[in-house]
């Protein structure tokens, strides 16, 4: 089957996450990923987090499915020379270095495009070129913090909270992701590469702009009508943790069910939206509800948010998380049951959707990981194996022009 990326060749300078999601992303979409490392070390996640001694980790083979690995020493000059016929031979470089560090090596943004002006290339940075925090080195967390995922998150009793989703990272990948592809784009247009560039902290703040738009509101009217803190509580002049209130408008809260005693997560996320408040009245047995004056409109339903929602955890008392949303989704309720990640690696929809998929490995066997969240109606995602260190290295030489003779000198000169 025809892949949308068939044809395009990718150098993969990047390591740990943010980088090696975006280029898995693309490699699933049919580019050809080859991935830089360190003879004999390699990306430092295939030793971070093993559960099986002297085997690459779940936290590296998770982020390097389908790509292929060439180990190249670029101190050597033998190694620069397969680097330059690399750049020569490629569509886009992908890098996560710190600044300045492909200069020192002695590619820099003028030498790349000497040696290829069509090279697109693709950067991941903690802060944006010219913020005053551009030499800080930017983790995950860090990323949650500096874009104010972490201010807005947690309860307004507690400090501010990361989340557990890679917002920093992942998320970075994704926009980047979709920048290179909207680079190449560009250059079938012109015919010129150009230099692309994602920062985590702008990565962050943009899944955050709901937060951006209630601090304007905040700061025009000094309340924000749809978080817990409305009616009885005060705001300050910044936007407030929310607990488990949605930023949407719609009030929403994590409910008790049946087993929560024993189950951390036997519990249920439960929106009250404007037009499900009939059948929501219905479902949970208070009919009354829903031509009560006191009840009938969002504004009117506010002060007692949390009388409502504790009537609907005592429905809830009873009926498990998936017996309580069957019933709930019935009646058109947006909810769903809190999944534990066990709970997901075995839920068979998302095996069939290609969602969660079991690969195997060369060193481990079979592995769980995730699957492509894009679905086409016209092209496959197959997931493959991550490369074990250096796997591809001859093969790689031997597509850039290199001899047998060559690669052995190479070999020799451990320059790979």
């Amino acid at each position: 089957m025809t892949k949308a990326l068939e044809g395009i060749r990718i150098i993969d300078f990047t390591h740990v996450q943010a980088g090696p999601a975006c280029t898995q992303l693309l490699a699933w979409f049919g580019a050809d990923v080859i991935k830089v490392e360190r003879p004999g070390a390699g990306d430092v996640t295939r030793s971070q987090l093993r559960d099986i001694p002297g085997v690459d980790a779940l936290y590296f083979t998770m982020l390097n499915s389908n790509k292929r690995s060439i180990t190249l020493d670029t101190k050597t000059p033998e190694g620069k020379q397969v680097l330059e016929q690399l750049i020569r031979g490629s569509d886009v470089m992908v890098e996560n270095f710190g600044p300045g560090a492909l200069d020192r090596m002695g590619f820099s943004w003028d030498r790349i495009r000497e040696l290829n002006p069509r090279m697109i290339w693709a950067s991941v940075k903690g802060f944006s070129d010219g913020h005053h925090y551009e030499d800080l080195k930017v983790y995950e967390n860090v990323a949650q913090c500096a874009g104010g995922a972490a201010s807005t998150t947690g309860f307004w009793d507690g400090p501010p909270t990361v989340s557990a989703a890679a917002l920093g990272d992942s998320n970075t990948g994704m926009h980047l992701a979709i920048g290179i592809l909207a680079a190449l784009r560009y250059r079938d247009k012109t015919g010129r590469g150009q230099k692309v560039a994602v920062s985590m902290q702008d990565s962050v703040l943009n899944l955050c702009r709901v937060k951006l738009r209630d601090q304007q509101r905040l700061d025009r009217v000094g309340y924000l009508e749809e978080y817990p803190q409305y009616p009885h509580g005060t705001f300050s002049d910044v936007v407030p943790r929310g607990g488990n209130a949605g930023g949407g408008g719609q009030p929403g809260w994590v409910l008790k069910c049946k087993g929560w005693e024993t189950d951390p997560n036997a519990y249920i996320y439960f929106t009250i939206q404007g037009h499900a408040w009939a059948p929501i009245c219905k479902a949970i047995g208070k009919p009354e509800w829903e031509t009560d004056p006191a009840y009938m409109t969002a504004e009117a339903r506010q002060d007692k948010i949390f009388d409502i929602f504790a009537t609907i955890e005592d429905w809830l008392k009873d009926k498990t998380k998936f017996e309580a949303v069957d019933i709930l989704r019935k009646f058109d309720i947006p909810c769903s049951p809190v999944l534990s990640m066990k709970e997901i690696a075995n839920d068979p929809s998302l095996r069939k959707s290609g969602t969660v998929v079991e690969v195997e490995h060369k060193a481990r066997g079979k592995y769980l990981t995730v699957g492509s969240p894009i679905k086409f109606s016209e092209m496959s995602v197959e997931v493959t194996g991550s490369p074990l260190l250096g796997e591809h290295t001859d093969e790689i030489l031997k597509d850039i022009g290199y001899t047998p003779e060559k690669i052995a000198e190479l070999h020799a000169a451990k320059a790979v």
